[in-house]
């Protein structure tokens, strides 16, 4: 029996490979080609969500430019004669994150959705998904930041409160052990009336540095010189009183190195993590990743969230100050090559070979 027009037309379209990105609704095609339906007389994206049109009335088209031409007009719903949406929002929370960085109080979650044109819901899932942190917490670490700098350029911790933006020194109290890590008075004079103890120790990557505050540990850090890692405490802390030489203090060095010769053991220690909200993220995803097993960055960024921001992962692998306990040596590159390490990818390299030989 001979097939009928639309019977041929829907045939070819179920066999052209193009048309599985439609049914799928795939994003990762937008761009590359257009389809029209004939009974709406709409051309959208691949990725368009409404219903399905029925493949005998489906046409591809190469650009927006021919979809016209064969005489369909854009769909309201996907906007495909306009940016993708990717692209928009991204335009969209980039104003966003300036209007909150130069608002002199955070902004709330309804007046941020009010400037977007989006629900207050929408807009927390979108904010999250495009930075890995909601509204709240990108303005609190930004807030972090304005309150270290204006500590560093004002004369008096008062002056600081208000030229970062507190309208009342009792908020910013409330919130400066979380931002700061210790009092602002302390923060300050480089961390004057602050206890830092730590020790430093070898292991087979060479020197390893612990230190702890009272709020736990605060660095540890591995190189070859054990003068230049005492040397750089001291430079991150300038004013703190530094305390080594303690047998007590010894035993946790004894510790982190075992964890360093013996990975599988794992490390049960109070982490003073200090760092932006996102790099906290980053930072607790790296902690989930399993002894012997390795990740890339893509990977971290999309399990935190942010499936676009694996550069900003990088950014915070490199800014962990926490060897070994926040274990960024697990992170390789999409190809499974090794890349760059704050210590050193030869020691990166011989923690990941000892912790494939403590799984094997």
């Amino acid at each position: 029996m001979m097939m009928t027009p639309a019977e041929l037309q829907a045939a070819a379209t179920i066999n052209d490979p193009r048309w599985a990105a439609v049914q799928a609704r795939d994003g990762r095609f937008d761009g590359q080609f257009f389809y029209s339906v004939k009974s709406t007389g709409v051309y959208c994206r691949p990725s368009c969500g409404a219903r399905l049109a029925r493949p005998e009335n489906v046409t591809f088209h190469e650009s927006t430019a021919d979809a016209e031409r064969a005489g369909f007009r854009p769909c309201k719903r996907c906007k495909p004669d306009q940016p993708p949406r990717a692209q928009r929002q991204a335009g969209m929370i980039a104003d966003l994150c300036r209007f909150i960085e130069t608002a002199e109080q955070a902004p709330s979650l309804d007046e941020l959705a009010q400037r977007a044109g989006m629900s207050p819901y929408h807009l927390h899932r979108v904010f999250k998904s495009s930075t890995g942190v909601t509204p709240r917490a990108y303005a609190m670490a930004h807030r972090a930041s304005r309150v270290r700098e204006a500590l560093g350029r004002n004369d008096t911790v008062t002056d600081a409160i208000y030229d970062a933006g507190y309208n009342a020194n009792s908020r910013f109290y409330e919130e400066s052990d979380h931002l700061l890590g210790m009092t602002p008075s302390a923060f300050k004079a480089g961390g004057a009336d602050t206890d830092i103890r730590f020790a430093i120790g070898q292991c087979s990557l060479g020197a390893i540095l612990v230190a702890r505050s009272g709020r736990g540990v605060c660095a540890i850090e591995l190189g070859d010189d054990p003068e230049a890692l005492a040397r750089a405490l001291q430079d991150r802390f300038p004013q703190a009183r530094l305390t080594g030489d303690d047998p007590e203090f010894d035993r946790l060095v004894a510790e982190v190195v075992g964890l360093v010769e013996a990975p599988g053991h794992g490390l049960d220690l109070p982490l003073d993590v200090r760092g932006t909200a996102f790099q906290q993220r980053v930072w607790q995803a790296l902690r989930a990743v399993p002894v012997g097993e390795t990740v890339s960055y893509s990977e971290i960024a999309d399990r935190i969230g942010a499936p676009n921001a694996h550069r900003a992962v990088a950014q915070a692998c490199g800014a962990n100050t926490l060897a070994i306990a926040i274990p960024c040596h697990r992170v390789v590159r999409s190809d499974g090559a090794l890349s760059g390490y704050r210590w050193g990818v030869e020691r990166k390299r011989a923690l990941l070979d000892r912790e494939h030989e403590a799984v094997a």
